[in-house]
């Protein structure tokens, strides 16, 4: 994990970013994974979370077919909370006691 004292990672100019922080994450056996709406996060370098590109949601998937019950085993999010472009975004109580039991596109 990098430190939690490093500055966010930037994207580059003219880059678009989807912006969004999970209420909960699981870790999918090589990095923390959560969904916000219909879109998967990862939590990357400076503790930021970023859009899975398709090579990661694809890993992702197959690793979430092995295990259905991944939902039940969801970390509630209250210590990484930045975006893509080093905002901090509040907990969401309503969402973070549902964990991720919304939104599996496989």
């Amino acid at each position: 994990m990098p430190s939690p004292g490093a500055p966010p990672a930037i994207p580059p100019p003219g880059v678009a970013v989807n912006v969004g922080v999970p209420d909960s994450y699981v870790w999918d056996g090589q990095e923390y994974v959560g969904v916000v709406g219909d879109q998967y996060y990862y939590l990357g370098p400076n503790n930021v979370w970023m859009p899975l590109n398709s090579d990661r949601k694809a890993r992702f998937h197959d690793w979430a077919r092995e295990h259905q019950d991944w939902r039940e085993h969801a970390i509630r999010n209250e210590r990484y909370r930045l975006d893509s472009h080093g905002k901090e975004h509040p907990l969401h109580e309503h969402d973070a006691d549902q964990h991720m039991e919304h939104h599996d596109h496989d």
